[in-house]
């Protein structure tokens, strides 16, 4: 079973072959369609744990490599590998795929196109995690654009045509500034392998071109992230996309942003990365203070979530900025973490709207007497987005700030700010939604149903084992860290 167990190809193209046989299926077939999302997106994520138990942690060199010639022309290659920095987000991406899978079987409008554009989605997420070689990066980059275009809008709701095109246009305008920066990258080398670019970076980047190649990839990053002021496409598209969409919008593709910095801009553009050090930790720290802000002003209840992930996401600037072992340490587990908090956020918004069709966060009062299975989940969720200590968001957003004290003091010291923020927009959220007088219109909710408590129960025991077991994933990314610093030149 080597051939299966532990292969890359498998693990990215599983979905795909899963959309094709989809494709085959009538559209009356909607429980066949279903059984074989489900299958496949729960195949996909054994055999991602398969490259979880042939991993070497304490290697920094890329692993379970596929490397083919495909259009030797132009020195192009098929080139897959995995490494500590690119394993945990594989595994995130298979599990949250699968969870909103389960989440998706409430989905009864054109089911078959649903599930096809769900798994091309997922193998566009997986790949570029795993890509090696800039032209393959861009490739996979821009699968994921498309299908997340049409599942926002036409399963989305409130102003879904809008949101979608401003998510299309958004992104597109920051890939077609990768796309500028790949060309460039290529006529001064000649080539388009990561590997192999970032062993001669320093000798084949002077000083002037690296800054302006770190720009031109930082745009398309920046607005992934995203990174102040190219935020505002998120809270519409988080708003109006379908539940489990919005789960891998948070979970999955704000990563993709924090991934390229880490894959990307720092190892081949080592002193452009140091020339931006300044720009990075201010940027850092209006994500995380601004996210916060907004998010306590809002009454809506999933754009709360969506803005509390600017929030969250500028610990992982403020990681990249710190040029230390410990800052990049907590900013690649501050992308894990977030992707499982804001996952199981975004699906108890899910929980509530299918209810009560309202996400007015002052509608609802004294839910938690009523629905006390979905008010322990809610209140542990919230509990780990506000870095309650013992849970994964505490361990990576204090990794961040140890990582960045030495070299940005001032900033580090302004960013805690955000957590307190944070506490106090979440116990706002569960004071209006669980405590205080019942609102007669909600008698008679039920509570949590079986398939409810599949999608976030996983999360939950992820989110405490990291909590208390943080090792667990940064021994799986501490050489592949170490290895990135000695490039970059930051401190150890």
């Amino acid at each position: 079973m080597s051939w299966l167990w532990g292969n890359l190809n498998w693990v990215v193209f599983a979905p795909l072959i899963g959309a094709a046989v989809i494709l085959r299926c009538p559209r009356t077939a909607v429980q066949r369609m279903q059984r074989i999302a489900l299958v496949t997106t729960g195949l996909t994520l054994l055999l991602s744990l398969g490259l979880l138990t042939q991993f070497e942690a304490g290697e920094a060199t890329l692993q379970l490599e596929q490397l083919r010639p495909w259009i030797p022309a132009v020195n192009i290659w098929y080139h897959l590998g995995i490494d500590g920095i690119s394993l945990p987000l594989v595994l995130l991406t298979a599990l949250l795929a699968f969870l909103a899978c389960v989440g998706s079987l409430g989905i009864t409008e054109r089911v078959k196109e649903y599930f096809v554009l769900y798994l091309l989605l997922e193998t566009g997420m997986l790949g570029t995690f795993v890509a090696l070689d800039l032209f393959l990066f861009y490739i996979f980059w821009e699968v994921v654009l498309v299908p997340m275009y049409f599942l926002i809008g036409i399963w989305g709701g409130g102003r879904r045509e809008y949101s979608a095109m401003k998510f299309f246009l958004y992104t597109l305008a920051g890939s077609l500034a990768m796309l500028l920066g790949i060309l460039a990258v290529y006529l001064h080398t000649g080539s388009f392998d990561l590997i192999a670019l970032r062993e001669r970076a320093g000798a084949d980047f002077p000083l002037g071109l690296q800054q302006v190649l770190f720009l031109a990839f930082f745009l398309a990053f920046a607005v992934k992230v995203p990174v102040f002021p190219f935020h505002t496409w998120l809270p519409d598209a988080h708003v109006d996309a379908p539940t489990p969409i919005s789960v891998l919008l948070a979970g999955v593709l704000l990563k993709m942003g924090g991934y390229g910095f880490f894959r990307i801009s720092y190892p081949l553009f080592p002193d452009g990365a140091r020339w931006f050090v300044p720009a990075t930790a201010i940027l850092a720290l209006i994500n995380i203070l601004y996210g916060a802000l907004v998010a306590m002003a809002q009454t809506d209840f999933k754009r709360l979530v969506a803005y509390s992930s600017v929030s969250h996401m500028g610990f992982v600037l403020l990681g990249l900025a710190s040029l230390t072992e410990t800052g990049l340490q907590g900013g690649l587990l501050q992308m894990v973490s977030h992707g499982l908090i804001t996952g199981g956020m975004f699906f108890l918004v899910g929980v509530l709207y299918d209810r009560t069709h309202t996400r007015d966060l002052t509608a609802f009062g004294g839910l938690g007497a009523h629905l006390p299975l979905y008010a322990g989940l809610l209140t542990f969720f919230a509990l780990a987005s506000l870095g309650l200590p013992g849970l994964s968001g505490f361990v990576s957003e204090f990794l961040s700030l140890l990582g960045a004290f030495p070299t940005q003091q001032l900033i580090t010291a302004l960013a805690i700010v955000g957590i307190v923020l944070t506490a106090g927009y979440m116990l706002l959220m569960l004071q209006r939604v669980l405590l205080g007088p019942r609102n007669p219109r909600w008698h008679a909710l039920p509570d949590m149903t079986r398939r409810e408590l599949v999608t976030l129960v996983p999360l939950l025991l992820l989110i405490a084992f990291i909590g208390l077991y943080p090792w667990s994933v940064l021994r799986l990314q501490a050489a592949s860290l170490a290895f990135l610093l000695r490039l970059v030149g930051g401190a150890s």
